[in-house]
């Protein structure tokens, strides 16, 4: 991302935890101008002990910046964004990276922020946090779902652009509400099922035994449950609507086994575990197309969006954005559907 005097862009992080502080840590080793902010004195202190300048004032870490990403806990943001967008000028490009996006797109709104605020979320993450547990790589290569609107092209290309260059991530644009929908199913109905299993084991006649003898299955399936409660709690409850709604179908396909294994069906048992199969193994190593498609960079951008959007819903990302000569190229990759044998 060029700054809007030509040069580097001048960054800013508001939340120095997990996520934030490894945010600073790669944007401070790629060189740019960075300055980072918490609201804990401990925090700031660690984060200048790492070369990082971190003022003891909000106002102080964002002002004169081209972008900043907030990073506080999920019910901090909408009053965060409101603080941050008054110490800031309008050419400031504004951007979180909450796990749920339909809310505080909606404060964006509401606040007319909606031309330079970006809602975002890097799929990557750890079981634990805190600065100190910050790395530089955890992001490295992460698909980063980034939610353009129809006022916000130009705010939208100029952070797709920083994040491919800076982190090497896949941007997945897709609307707040997909994003929401999407996210109840691939990480947090899996937040609820690690804690269901965890806290079962937690609750057993004979848990030190379990434990002696947990092995990959037990230790892959609640990894996520050696999170802070509190900041997993944030999430569920940010988007209820759509976890009470995935959960219900998980449910339903647990009801399935559940069934088929208390009838002794082995044909329906291992027909439903074929299905899941299906899905574990098209995890990885998906195959996709590359295409390159332009715009005209500052007349309608309704066929933009509607490219972009539909990009992210298809499975879909970027991996390159780039404005020049009057227009923005996009870079992008679709999956592609494996022939039947």
């Amino acid at each position: 991302m060029v700054g809007r005097a030509g040069g580097q862009a001048r960054a800013a992080v508001v939340g120095t935890g997990l996520i934030g502080g490894s945010v600073l840590l790669r944007l401070r080793d790629a060189g740019l101008d960075v300055a980072g902010w918490d609201p804990d004195p401990t925090t700031r202190r660690y984060a200048r002990e790492q070369g990082v300048a971190c003022p003891d004032a909000v106002e102080e870490a964002v002002a004169g910046r081209d972008v900043v990403f907030l990073c506080g806990p999920l019910p901090t943001l909408p009053e965060t964004l409101s603080r941050v967008a008054g110490a800031t000028d309008d050419g400031c490009v504004l951007t979180d990276v909450g796990s749920t996006k339909a809310e505080v797109a909606a404060s964006a709104a509401a606040q007319g922020l909606g031309h330079r605020f970006v809602p975002g979320h890097p799929m990557a993450g750890a079981d634990r946090a805190g600065v100190a547990s910050a790395t530089p790589a955890l992001l490295d290569g992460a698909a980063w779902v980034l939610c353009p609107g129809p006022t916000g092209m130009m705010a939208f290309r100029r952070l797709a652009a920083l994040i491919i260059d800076v982190f090497r991530a896949r941007v997945v644009p897709m609307s707040a509400p997909e994003h929401d929908a999407v996210a109840a199913l691939s990480s947090h109905v899996p937040h609820l099922l690690a804690g269901a299993l965890a806290g079962a084991v937690q609750r057993a006649a004979l848990r030190d035994a379990v434990l002696a003898l947990a092995a990959g299955s037990f230790s892959d399936g609640t990894r996520v449950a050696g999170g802070p409660p509190e900041r997993t709690a944030n999430m569920l409850l940010g988007n209820r609507g759509q976890v009470l709604s995935e959960l219900a179908a998980v449910r339903s396909f647990l009801d399935g086994l559940t069934d088929a294994l208390r009838d002794g069906d082995a044909t329906t048992l291992t027909a439903h575990l074929g299905e899941a199969r299906t899905a574990r193994l098209a995890l990885h190593g998906r195959a996709f197309s590359t295409h390159h498609r332009q715009f005209p960079a500052t007349v309608d951008h309704e066929g933009e969006l509607a490219y972009l959007r539909e990009l992210g819903a298809a499975g879909g990302h970027l991996t390159g954005c780039r404005v020049d000569g009057g227009g923005v190229t996009y870079t992008g990759h679709l999956p592609m559907v494996a022939e039947a044998a």
